[in-house]
């Protein structure tokens, strides 16, 4: 119900100059969001804000994750390299990177080394994990020869670098039980002034790539699987006919 105020405003009637009486003009009082609307509004509001705030810190614990030096990825394969002067045995080429930097690595081989090779070339990694532009970093690496391992020291500042390098072993590539290193990396960092060391692996650079395939394809070192055994159908024996005995002629 309007105030009288109102009404009477409402109901004046007032004259004009031919002494006709005018309408009544018509007045609205202005509405006003009452406390619940507001408290409404303001509960979507921090809601929305909450749901923003949990998407975007997502990603942030994402990469915290894959930042762990300790919790590494690493891929890489072998395969024929590339003869080096005054290199003893076959050469095997190896290749791999990491999601984060290293500052040294070592191949554990199940089959004596010949050689360690020169040093390893880091370049930047292109798509289909083909080497791209060479970078500065490098590194240098060392073994006792004959051995089983190659320890490389060095620096790939930034994750995603493809190291590639060369060891030689003294049987041919191909044969059996062919060549399956095992790949072990680390880092060492400062952590509130002191060094710290990290290592992630092993990881597996599988069987030679290149090589026919045989009972052994398909397994490696840490995940190894049955052999395959092909099955050769046997060959029937040819019966041969015996030839009927006769009698010795008599005298």
């Amino acid at each position: 119900m309007p105030p009288k105020k109102n009404r009477a405003a409402l109901h004046a009637a007032k004259k004009e100059p031919g002494g006709a009486p005018c309408r009544p003009r018509r007045t609205e009082i202005p509405l006003h969001a009452t406390p619940i609307a507001h408290r409404k509004a303001t509960l979507l509001l921090l809601a929305i804000v909450g749901c923003l705030a949990l998407l975007l810190a997502a990603p942030a614990i994402s990469r915290a994750d894959e930042s762990n030096p300790n919790n590494l990825n690493c891929l890489g394969s072998i395969a024929k390299g590339e003869a080096e002067e005054e290199a003893v045995g076959n050469a095997v080429a190896y290749s791999f990177y990491c999601n984060g930097p290293i500052t040294g690595y070592q191949l554990q081989s199940q089959v004596p080394l010949a050689g360690v090779g020169g040093a390893p070339l880091v370049s930047k990694l292109e798509a289909g994990v083909k080497p791209g532009p060479a970078l500065k970093d490098t590194f240098s690496c060392s073994g006792e020869i004959p051995g089983y391992a190659a320890n490389c020291v060095g620096l790939a500042k930034t994750g995603y670098e493809l190291i590639g390098g060369q060891f030689s072993v003294e049987k041919k590539l191909c044969a059996e039980p062919r060549v399956d290193p095992l790949l072990t990396v680390t880092y060492a960092y400062l952590e509130k002034g002191v060094v710290a060391q990290a290592i992630s692996g092993p990881f597996d650079l599988g069987r030679p790539k290149g090589c026919p395939p045989d009972a052994y394809s398909g397994s490696t070192r840490l995940n190894p699987r049955p052999l395959v055994i092909a099955k050769h159908k046997k060959k029937k024996a040819a019966h041969h006919a015996r030839r009927p005995l006769h009698k010795a002629a008599q005298r």
